[in-house]
């Protein structure tokens, strides 16, 4: 197997910052606010799949997250939701739009670390607007050679970004918090896979690790992965 790895893509909301954490807490506020209405567990089961329903209209971030809890408002109390709790809603999603951003643990030395070796690209999907906020909040926009934000990520658009800022897909790393997103569709366009677990993980995100993939690897955090990077270089 050629390994020659020459580029490593970053996944950014909860890899190199935190991000679910904050959907969640506004899921917490969102189910106070419909307490009337529907028992918790019911109320996440038909935003999640309003969510799901949504991600062609509006695609992945807050802007989605929030249209879908305004949405399944309506819905669960019978087109008779308050006006004020509509407000309060979208007063919630502006709040995650303003939140600042927190590094994980060695996000900015293993960005660093391995930008002096190899090309670094920051892949991403989500909003625009929000994904270009959270970047320059973060700091760690001039250290990648190259930044995509993407509506999905499938193996061809892994096959078209390695193509056109590295080597290949083949001699290209994606590391990532989720399986769905970063870790499985990598390794079908022909690279490596490195998944580093959050903890916290969006339902539409699950997926099973792919334990009898050669190129899938797992690390408990960022800090290990300028080690695994360079004994595959």
């Amino acid at each position: 197997m050629q390994q020659n790895l020459t580029t490593v893509g970053f996944d950014a909301d909860d890899t190199l910052w935190h991000n679910e954490r904050f959907f969640q807490l506004t899921q917490a506020h969102f189910a106070d606010l419909l307490a009337d209405h529907a028992e918790k567990d019911h109320l996440m089961e038909r935003l999640l799949a309003a969510e799901r329903r949504n991600i062609r209209h509006y695609g992945y971030g807050v802007k989605g997250f929030t249209l879908s809890m305004i949405e399944t408002a309506i819905e669960i109390t019978g087109d008779r939701v308050p006006a004020s709790v509509i407000r309060k809603l979208i007063e919630a999603g502006q709040e995650m739009l303003a939140h600042p951003i927190e590094l994980l643990p060695h996000a900015r030395e293993s960005v660093e670390t391995l930008g002096g070796s190899h090309r670094v690209i920051l892949i991403t999907k989500g909003d625009l607007i929000d994904q270009e906020r959270k970047l320059a909040q973060s700091g760690l926009g001039e250290l990648f050679d190259e930044v995509e934000i993407v509506s999905e990520k499938t193996p061809d658009v892994y096959l078209s970004i390695f193509a056109r800022h590295g080597d290949g897909a083949d001699r290209a790393m994606m590391v990532g918090n989720s399986l769905r997103s970063d870790v499985l569709p990598a390794i079908e366009a022909g690279g490596w896979g490195v998944h580093v677990p959050h903890g916290l993980v969006w339902e539409h995100e699950h997926a099973e690790a792919p334990e009898d993939a050669p190129r899938f690897r797992e690390l408990p955090d960022l800090g290990a992965l300028a080690d695994l990077v360079h004994t595959l270089a």
